[in-house]
């Protein structure tokens, strides 16, 4: 008989939605014996996750999941960057865009039944800044909405809403130069999405063509955000058809580099990292192995 896959689960106790569920129990309930051992650990503060990875597969698990949202995946990911480890998600945040793309199931209990005889495949990872994500980086609006959601104290995609629709009539946008391999830019920028996966989270597609094993970044830029423009882009992103809708202009790159008129504002994975003037975007083929 095979050895059994050593998995090691890393929770995060503050994590999203159902925070009530006994991981424990589930995980005893629904992952076979003979077919799984498993150790479970839980985060303490912020960037935790990134230890706990590299630790879990320097003493050998082959796959690390991060149960949690899309936060807890990024600093999983990032612990098992250059490792011989897998990356397993089970989701539990607010958006779960990197778990959607890869069609991971939201519901937690099919998600773990998976993890008996996972599939594995490697997937793409960016870079900004130095900063490695793994569904989506941005700068402008998305940004600043990811700082403003992050200090409203509740989750959830209406609160999400709430403060979109109140920043909305609050951010400007900023003049940017954007050098691809092919061409500058001269443009504002409202929005400027990179995109390794396709969506945000919670099927809000930025960049449905988006492919996460390519070797390249969708781009989505948004120069001005009128109100008719922005219900289309809201119809656009639920629909999946924003490269149809005339609302945003799509490029691809491998590479790209940045320069603002005044610091912007950027995230990695829906989490603010803070401003900047000038960003140096990559992106690194196939450089993170998941269980699937």
């Amino acid at each position: 008989m095979p050895a059994a896959l050593r998995i090691c689960f890393l929770l995060n106790p503050t994590s999203g939605t159902n925070r009530r569920l006994d991981l424990p129990a589930l995980l005893s309930q629904h992952l076979d014996a003979n077919l799984v051992s498993y150790e479970v650990e839980e985060t303490q503060y912020a960037g935790h996750a990134v230890e706990l990875a590299r630790a879990a597969a320097a003493r050998g698990c082959r796959v690390v999941v991060a149960v949690g949202g899309d936060g807890t995946v990024n600093e999983v990911a990032r612990g098992l960057l250059g490792t011989q480890a897998a990356l397993g998600i089970l989701p539990r945040g607010s958006g779960n865009g990197l778990a959607r793309h890869l069609k991971v199931p939201m519901e937690i209990v099919a998600a773990i039944k998976h993890l008996n005889q996972p599939t594995f495949q490697r997937i793409d990872v960016g870079s900004i800044n130095g900063r490695e994500f793994f569904c989506t980086a941005g700068l402008g609006f998305d940004a600043h909405v990811s700082k403003c959601f992050a200090e409203a104290g509740t989750r959830g995609l209406a609160t999400y809403a709430q403060v979109a629709l109140r920043e909305y009539r609050r951010f400007r946008p900023v003049p940017i130069t954007v050098a691809l391999a092919d061409t500058t830019l001269e443009t504002d920028c409202y929005v400027l999405a990179f995109a390794n996966a396709a969506q945000y989270g919670n099927n809000a597609y930025i960049a449905p063509r988006a492919d996460i094993q390519d070797g390249l970044l969708d781009l989505c830029l948004i120069d001005s955000m009128s109100v008719v423009r922005a219900v289309r882009v809201a119809l656009s992103l639920a629909l999946g058809d924003l490269p149809e809708s005339g609302a945003a202009v799509f490029h691809t790159a491998r590479q790209v580099q940045v320069e603002a008129a005044r610091p912007l504002g950027f995230h990695v994975d829906g989490d603010y990292v803070g401003t900047s003037t000038h960003f140096s975007v990559e992106l690194h083929p196939l450089a993170l192995e998941v269980a699937v």
